[in-house]
């Protein structure tokens, strides 16, 4: 689930828009090394670089092309995410796992 910062007054189709600077929750993260659990905790998103970059207050959006990284607790990184987007009502909810 994304909790928007920087873009909640710009919406596409009536849903917030995600940016660099908006923090998401990662579920569905079963990933381990040597056979103990290292879930996933967090995502770093690496937005195109240049003045090509589409931007809400100056902070790159993520697109469905942007990169990203998962990593765990311990900052071990643990593959790139799945991004779902789920739709309830008009409301519409991001979340993040790893592969």
């Amino acid at each position: 689930m994304a909790t928007t910062a920087s873009g909640a007054g710009v919406r596409i189709d009536g849903a917030p828009v995600a940016t660099a600077a908006d923090l998401f929750t990662v579920s569905g993260c079963t990933h381990m090394v040597g056979g103990r659990p290292q879930p996933c905790t967090s995502v770093r998103w690496t937005p195109a670089a240049g003045g090509g970059a589409v931007r809400v207050d100056g902070v790159p959006v993520l697109l469905d092309t942007t990169a990203a990284m998962c990593f765990s607790a311990g900052l071990v990184p643990q593959g790139p995410p799945v991004v779902a987007s789920v739709h309830q009502g008009r409301q519409g909810h991001q979340g993040v796992s790893s592969r």
